[in-house]
């Protein structure tokens, strides 16, 4: 199959599998890629995480913050579906700030990243991004506002209702009801952007070598594997990654390494048009797409 009848393919699965989907594969050595709609802004959700780990790690090395210094993070108390870690913690706990890196990188943990923006609060982040060279990504706000959303305020047996409001509030110019799906007030970024991120942490850049390692060494330990690690994960390849989920939005990006040396820096972020929570096939159809293309990919 040539490319152009692949993307169209690729495109056409998504659409009947109820997902708009923004992809991105690129060859981390030759720099080929293929994308769908690889430039639209989507709100980045945990992705966001990222980037705060980044910034974090720069500033231990600057020296303006110490991993080993012992924060008091109150609980998260959350008790809807899905947070996890800290967020989820009844009482409180005196944490160092390289463990809250892990478990804000890691297990996708909401408090202990808002402990970390206490220290670097979203616009250093950004900044630091700007200093480092990375463009496209926008970062506006903390986690706790991503747990106020209508999913909280429904009962479980409603949350469609939520996910449906979701979907159908938003508007042309990507404005939304929900300020958390609207871009001009949320954290975003694009696959091409994320892609961007990802090649300046696997490939030589302006961020330190030690800084981009750690943060490659969070992405390579992150626990939740239901989504793209599937397609990617064997004996032969190592996948690092990161997801995001919010609503109706299921995002990942990461970066596969294969024993023989290629290594492909992959950005999947989705809308879905289904209005329900639990959507496995959502995520197994992400995977086949993004493995589609980086299977092309391999083959010129």
């Amino acid at each position: 199959m040539n490319t152009e009848a692949l993307l169209g393919e690729m495109r056409r699965q998504l659409r009947d599998g109820g997902l708009h989907g923004c992809l991105l594969v690129r060859d981390l050595h030759t720099g080929e890629e293929l994308g769908i709609d690889p430039d639209t802004p989507l709100p980045a959700a945990s992705l966001v995480k990222v980037p705060l780990a980044l910034a974090t790690a720069e500033r231990i090395r600057r020296g303006e913050l110490d991993g080993a210094t012992t924060l008091d993070v109150e609980p998260g108390r959350i008790t809807t579906p899905g947070p996890t870690g800290l967020s989820r913690f009844r009482h409180p706990a005196r944490i160092a700030i390289d463990d809250l890196l892990y478990l804000s990188t890691c297990v996708s943990d909401g408090t202990a990243a808002d402990a970390l923006f206490a220290l670097t609060p979203p616009a250093r982040v950004a900044g630091i991004l700007h200093e480092l060279g990375v463009r496209g990504l926008t970062v506006r706000h903390g986690m706790l506002e991503l747990s106020d959303t209508p999913v909280e305020r429904f009962d479980a047996a409603e949350a469609h209702l939520a996910h449906s409001l979701a979907i159908d509030a938003g508007t042309s110019g990507r404005g939304h009801r929900v300020p958390q799906l609207d871009t001009t007030r949320a954290s975003t970024g694009s696959a091409r952007a994320y892609v961007e991120l990802l090649q300046a942490l696997w490939t030589p850049s302006a961020i330190d070598p030690e800084v981009a390692e750690r943060v490659r060494g969070l992405m390579s330990h992150n626990v939740l594997r239901h989504r793209l690690t599937p397609d990617f994960s064997s004996d032969a390849t190592t996948w690092s990654s990161k997801t995001g989920t919010l609503l109706n939005l299921r995002h990942e990006i990461g970066v596969v390494e294969h024993s023989d040396g290629q290594a492909f820096a992959i950005a999947v972020l989705t809308e879905s048009l289904v209005p329900a929570s639990t959507q496995p096939g959502a995520d197994a159809l992400m995977a086949q797409v993004a493995r589609s293309l980086r299977d092309h990919l391999r083959q010129l």
